[in-house]
């Protein structure tokens, strides 16, 4: 049976969570490989929304199994809340259909603290985060100095190494971000309290998925960002501390390439970013505005709104490289409703040239001009459409060209926010 990787091709939020959820029908497990709850999913089911930072969105799928990676960092307290949140609404969450591993790194608050005041410190030169603390725990795992999900659930472990690491984060702390201080006792009790409750739900991830895969299961396995947020093949300074990228399943959550057999990218109509960074199909202006307004584009994690552009098929052919992308699926196409023309990023203009690839630098980003082609708009409602024959003559064809450059075939096309409100061409599940 075949596993199926869902990454984002741009700079994430292109609607990853509405198509994992798609596509749990025909998985029975879903795997987190990366990433932390700087992220959100958003899904609408029936009207009903949810928006999840931490768990798989297969969680609303009866008899699905969900796996959060060791290539995840875990804030407990929002695990917790999300936990509770989907029991307060009817939903069964616990061991039988959610497991974590114990390899996990573990979020403290000392993480939060230092992120925030970093990021005040810099003023104007700021990258954007947002504040979880996400890139300082991905340092104290390559550090060797973090706390783990396996001493978060051993009170005695998590004693010791609270105990090693204060003294260091304190110093810094005071003596060069002139933030607050922590104390093992603000720590310890309430971190071991939530550790308690997790306990149930530790497990070796890796060897889970290994034994689905023996059994023939169907696996699908979901990151949060997008490939251009990876931190090596990103717009770096201005990425995620980890890689989004389908690579990232292999060591994020302990399977071997050869069990991964597909790999869909996720492809939002038009192009979004959050934070900084350099985004050369920006639209300031009322196309900006619109894509804002009818895609309802504000982030599910921190609420801020997110800056809009037209498609850059340079950002999408290398997401296909990079990725090895066997299909796409796009998202909001109903977005681009009455806008007329329509505009394609196809290259990239700098110092008299053109350049089909992403620059490795931001210097050279940031001097680059997009080189667009116009299609025609189209002004029919696409929300009840089922059937790909049955959209516009002109979506088609926007559909058409966009599958011409990137050089991947169109599997899912998505025209509404709703679960139903999707055309699936070719199943990636067979």
């Amino acid at each position: 049976m075949p596993n199926v990787v869902v990454v984002g091709t741009q700079w994430g939020d292109e609607g990853k969570g509405k198509i994992v959820d798609l596509l749990t029908r025909q998985a029975q497990m879903v795997v987190r490989y990366q990433g932390g709850n700087n992220a959100g999913h958003t899904l609408v089911v029936g009207g009903e929304k949810f928006i999840f930072h931490l768990i798989p969105s297969g969680i609303l799928h009866p008899g699905t199994q969900c796996l959060i990676g060791n290539g995840v960092v875990l804030d407990p307290e929002v695990l917790l809340l999300e936990i509770d949140r989907l029991t307060g609404r009817g939903y069964e969450v616990g061991p039988e259909n959610l497991r974590l591993s114990e390899r996990t790194h573990v979020i403290m608050p000392y993480h939060q603290r230092l992120d925030v005041a970093r990021e005040e410190r810099k003023g104007a030169g700021k990258i954007g985060t947002t504040g979880r603390g996400i890139g300082p725990c991905y340092e104290d795992k390559v550090g060797r100095r973090g706390i783990r999900v396996a001493d978060l659930v051993d009170p005695d472990a998590l004693k010791a190494k609270l105990a090693e690491v204060l003294p260091e984060k304190n110093f810094y702390l005071e003596k060069f971000l002139g933030a607050q201080p922590f104390t093992l006792e603000e720590i310890l009790p309430k971190y071991a309290e939530m550790g308690a409750r997790l306990k149930p739900l530790v497990a070796n991830v890796s060897v889970l998925i290994n034994e689905a895969v023996k059994q023939g299961k169907n696996i699908l396995f979901e990151g949060a960002q997008g490939t251009h947020l990876d931190i090596d093949h990103g717009t770096y300074p201005f990425v995620t501390s980890s890689n989004p990228v389908a690579g990232g399943v292999c060591t994020g959550a302990g399977v071997g390439p050869g069990q991964l057999h597909q790999v869909m990218g996720i492809v939002k109509a038009y192009t979004t970013r959050v934070g900084g960074g350099p985004f050369p199909t920006e639209c300031l202006d009322a196309v900006g505005d619109h894509l804002v307004e009818c895609g309802a584009e504000f982030g599910s994690t921190t609420g801020r709104r997110r800056r809009c552009g037209w498609l850059d098929t340079v950002v999408l052919k290398d997401a296909a490289r990079l990725n090895g992308l066997t299909g796409l699926a796009i998202t909001k196409l109903d977005v681009l409703t009455t806008l007329d023309p329509l505009k394609i990023c196809v290259a990239y203009e700098v110092e008299g040239g053109l350049r089909h690839t992403m620059p490795g630098t931001i210097r050279e980003l940031e001097r680059c001009r997009p080189v667009f082609e116009e299609l025609p708009g189209w002004r029919e409602d696409l929300r009840g459409v089922r059937v790909f024959e049955e959209l516009p003559r002109a979506t088609k064809n926007y559909l058409k060209r966009l599958k011409e450059l990137a050089d991947v075939p169109i599997q899912i096309v998505s025209v509404g926010p709703d679960r139903e409100e999707t055309i699936v061409i070719d199943n990636p599940f067979g």
